[in-house]
């Protein structure tokens, strides 16, 4: 049998301890659970041991749960981090921002306690490297594109800030939709239902919401030390929009579910961000990643195989998933490259982000893009949708064809 999973809980209300003791003690086969009633007590038992995900109350005395999972993310870095908390003040839900990966709200089902939990463990087999597991987990915000940053933080010190202006700077952005995603995925923000686009997500949270969370809690950040982060975001800006637009049409071929189509255009805007996790955090191994595509000529996530043992797209899917964005995204982020290692053979959100990429990659006759894979025509096939490719590659025509034109029109 695996090694069991080790789960603290830290929480200073014995009746809640005890609560979550008999709620899961059915879980005692597959969790290694610690149940503890203060952040120092925490503290001592990551001194005697890793634990695999950490759930804290948020307010606490001595120490509240933000400062210690700020605490755990320092010592054991590769922990999934976890508020489970009945407070919903904003000041002490934008302090955790940055070191929790996801907020539940109390009382919180049994249910959906265990599936957060077991999802968690559940992503860390994404990545088997324990180092790397660390440097994503430890992530609290991605690299936005300078202009985009700087736009975002004048218009909302401006009176003359709107919602829809803000929604369009941070829909632009692959870092700042990743962020508020997790946001609006939060318990803390009340949103238990579908959230069509990330202007939509903003719209929810209330300019005075995203304007705290933008300039009070920090949560989208520059580029500081990585100078390949800032090219790297800048040249996934086009691209991700131009992905997440045809996967949304080439959804609607097939599917008329509104999430499916929703879901599709966000993961296709997203399916790149582990390339972005690659740029700020692990520069030296992008640079040489780039470096072993061009003397190979192998598309790139094979290169990044090579020196990392998983890809962009593994790492881009692991922080989604600690973020608690929803797994038909976490999943086409995961498998955009390879689809056929997807065990599933229905038609979901991963089929049309797959198409789109590959098909604007064939499209694309940048030097740089060579080398891309194309489509796995055998999913397809397996799918069930490989007759409709003559329309997705017309789509992809009169989408790059519409850019070209809008290009024009404001050179």
């Amino acid at each position: 049998m695996a090694d069991k999973k080790r789960i603290l809980f830290v929480d200073d209300e014995p009746n809640v301890l005890d609560g979550l003791r008999r709620m899961l003690r059915k879980m005692r086969d597959e969790w290694a659970m610690t149940f503890v009633a203060s952040a120092r007590e925490a503290l001592e038992a990551l001194e005697q041991a890793p634990f695999d995900v950490v759930i804290s109350d948020m307010r606490m005395p001595e120490m509240g749960g933000a400062e210690l999972l700020d605490e755990v993310r320092r010592r054991c870095p590769a922990a999934v981090r976890l508020i489970l908390s009945g407070h919903s003040d904003q000041e002490m839900i934008l302090k955790s921002v940055g070191p929790t990966h996801q907020f539940l709200a109390k009382p919180c089902d049994a249910e959906q306690l265990k599936a957060t939990v077991a999802r968690a463990c559940a992503l860390r087999e994404l990545l088997a490297d324990e180092q790397l597991k660390a440097v994503v987990a430890s992530i609290k915000s991605l690299p936005s594109v300078p202009l985009f940053y700087s736009r975002l933080l004048g218009l909302l010190n401006s009176p003359e800030c709107s919602l829809q202006d803000v929604g369009k700077i941070i829909s632009s952005d692959v870092g700042m939709t990743a962020k508020i995603l997790q946001l609006v995925n939060s318990a803390f923000f009340g949103l238990r239902h579908h959230i069509e686009s990330p202007s939509q997500a903003i719209a929810y949270l209330g300019i005075e919401t995203v304007r705290a969370v933008v300039l009070t809690a920090s949560v989208f950040s520059e580029f500081e030390h990585a100078p390949q982060a800032k090219k790297t975001a800048e040249s996934l800006y086009p691209h991700s929009i131009t992905v997440g637009n045809l996967a949304g049409k080439i959804a609607k071929t097939v599917s008329a579910d509104r999430r499916l189509l929703d879901d599709a255009l966000m993961a296709g805007m997203l399916h790149d961000v582990g390339e972005l996790v690659l740029a700020a955090e692990l520069p030296e191994a992008k640079e040489k990643t780039l470096q072993i595509a061009r003397e190979r000529k192998v598309p790139l996530h094979e290169a990044e195989r090579d020196v990392l043992g998983v890809s962009h797209a593994e790492l881009g899917a692991y922080l989604l998933g600690l973020w608690g964005l929803p797994d038909p995204i976490v999943e086409a982020v995961a498998f955009h490259h390879t689809p056929s290692k997807c065990l599933s053979r229905a038609f979901a959100v991963l089929t049309p982000v797959h198409a789109a990429n590959a098909l604007l990659k064939q499209a694309d006759k940048r030097p740089d893009e060579q080398y891309a894979d194309g489509l796995d025509t055998t999913y397809l096939e397996e799918v069930g949708v490989a007759q409709h490719l003559p329309r997705w590659r017309e789509l992809c025509e009169s989408v790059l064809t519409a850019e070209e034109t809008h290009a024009r029109r404001d050179a």
